[in-house]
């Protein structure tokens, strides 16, 4: 038998109705194949929240001023926001990366320094990143995973962190799905009415000015520095043959990116949670995912990524512990 036979027998005859454990019997054969086992492990989870400024929000795109970022940033390494709180209760590291934050953070403060420029460039007037800052936080998003991947780490997630960020996002949908640009623009962190047709008017506008080729050069154009980081990071954990948490709507649009580049990193892929920002549904549906949660979330950080761990490490566990129909002595049908 091949390995996807083994699996699907062991995961068959456990001693329950057949499928009766449902998206749980499709993540554990999933896990399996990542790992290349009947007996697969959750070893040392991380989390990696990358976090960017983006010159589009010199538009108005976003109600909040960009020294938010840098601001939600230090809430991060004191410990105080909701992905510190679910990490904690997960027993998941998490690491916090300055990929392009408009601010200098104090000496000693634990930030990954890994940045490339102080935030993007306003894409209203020229694209946000030159080939080689983008090529350059791939390369850094890259390298950080395989530090996780050398610590023995073989399950991560991704968050992030950047006023005006959903913006970006909403463009990489738009361009790599051919999908109105109204149905990628949601609500970010409360635009509502005039502001979110001004965001909508916006991002058209944006759109229309470019015609970026690759995947690459449309990242370049459209993208964030903490989005492309994380792409490098989703590209660099397929590698390392690891389990990829994805989070809400800005996440997805960076593995939708990094699936552009090569699509093999979908395999790795499980896709924590349906947000409510406006757009991810489409995402979700086009990547043929079904998401693990469904909690109205719109948060970002990574915190749907470290609410699923305990539903992927549930997966692991009746895989590798729940009796078979043959070993329990239980009649089966």
């Amino acid at each position: 038998m091949t390995l996807k036979e083994q699996l699907k027998h062991k995961i068959d005859f456990k001693t329950k109705p057949l499928g009766a454990l449902g998206l749980l019997e499709d993540l554990a054969f999933q896990i399996g194949l990542i790992q290349n086992t009947l007996i697969p492990e959750l070893k040392n989870p991380a989390i990696l929240v990358f976090a960017g400024d983006h010159g589009l929000t010199d538009e108005g795109i976003s109600p909040f001023p960009k020294e938010v970022t840098w601001q939600m940033v230090m809430n991060f390494v004191a410990g105080g926001a909701a992905i510190n709180v679910f990490c904690r209760q997960n027993g998941i590291k998490l690491k916090v990366v300055d990929a392009g934050v408009d601010f200098d953070f104090p000496e000693g403060v634990p930030v990954v320094n890994a940045k490339v420029a102080r935030g993007t460039r306003n894409m209203r007037r020229e694209p946000a990143m030159t080939a080689e800052e983008c090529a350059t936080a791939i390369k850094k998003g890259r390298k950080l995973v395989k530090q996780e991947a050398e610590q023995d780490c073989n399950i991560i997630g991704f968050g992030e962190m950047g006023i005006g960020n959903t913006s970006p996002s909403s463009l990489l949908m738009h361009r790599f799905l051919n999908v109105p640009i109204e149905d990628c623009t949601g609500s970010g962190t409360g635009m509502h009415g005039e502001q979110l047709t001004h965001k909508m008017q916006i991002l058209k506008e944006v759109s229309e000015k470019y015609d970026p080729k690759t995947p690459e050069e449309t990242l370049a154009t459209f993208g964030g520095l903490e989005i492309a980081m994380m792409v490098g990071a989703m590209l660099e954990a397929r590698e390392q043959h690891m389990i990829l948490l994805i989070d809400g709507f800005i996440a997805t649009a960076a593995t939708l990116t990094a699936i552009r580049i090569n699509p093999e990193v979908r395999e790795n892929c499980v896709f924590c949670h349906s947000s409510d920002e406006r757009g991810h549904k489409l995402m979700l549906e086009h990547l043929n995912a079904r998401p693990m949660l469904q909690l109205n979330l719109r948060l970002g950080e990574g915190s749907g990524a470290a609410l699923t761990l305990p539903l992927v490490q549930a997966a692991v566990n009746f895989l590798n512990e729940m009796a078979s129909f043959e070993n329990a002595g239980v009649s089966n049908k």
